[in-house]
């Protein structure tokens, strides 16, 4: 019988350790190549996007959030700063889907909110596909506005990428 998961069991770090990088992929190549058909093509994709956060992480100006349910990692958000434009983009927003429908989702956006606050960020944006309906309704729910779409067989399909932007004033 599986339990119900309270959100309040899950942990949140925002220390980044040894492993983590290495785990986002194995979980975004993993769960996107099962729920979406996803291929290689995608995992390097996210390869690459974690060694160029890898080589430029400012814990000063990015973030991290590793969420940990008895002791073993189940999401992960990063938000990465960017000088061009003093933004930051929202990236590897993901998380086992047992855990999907307990308030995480909107956990994390509001830490991110908060952060982006804290950092005092104006800008902020995001790379998606059409496939991720659940968290484009969130990321819409939070502000965010579609301002690109490319048709793409980039992660070895067929798909629209879709890019979101979010402005505070």
């Amino acid at each position: 019988m599986i339990r119900a998961i309270n959100i309040d069991d899950i942990r949140f770090r925002n220390e980044l350790l040894p492993g983590d990088l290495g785990y986002i992929a194995y979980i975004h190549g993993q769960l996107y190549a099962k729920e979406c058909g996803y291929g290689l093509s995608f995992e390097g994709y996210v390869l690459e996007g974690l060694l160029e956060f890898a080589r430029q992480y400012n814990p000063a100006k990015d973030r991290v959030w590793v969420c940990e349910y008895e002791d073993q990692m189940i999401g992960f958000l990063i938000g990465v700063h960017r000088h061009r434009g003093n933004a930051v983009q929202l990236r590897y927003f993901i998380f086992l889907p047992e855990y999907r429908g307990v308030g995480l989702g909107k956990r994390l956006m509001d830490s991110f909110m908060a952060y982006m606050k804290e950092k005092g960020f104006k800008k902020a944006y995001l790379w998606t596909t059409n496939e991720q309906h659940a968290a484009t309704s969130l990321y819409i729910k939070y502000g965010f506005k579609l301002t690109e779409e490319k048709m793409s067989e980039a992660f070895d399909k067929l798909l629209t990428e879709l890019r979101y932007d979010l402005i505070i004033d």
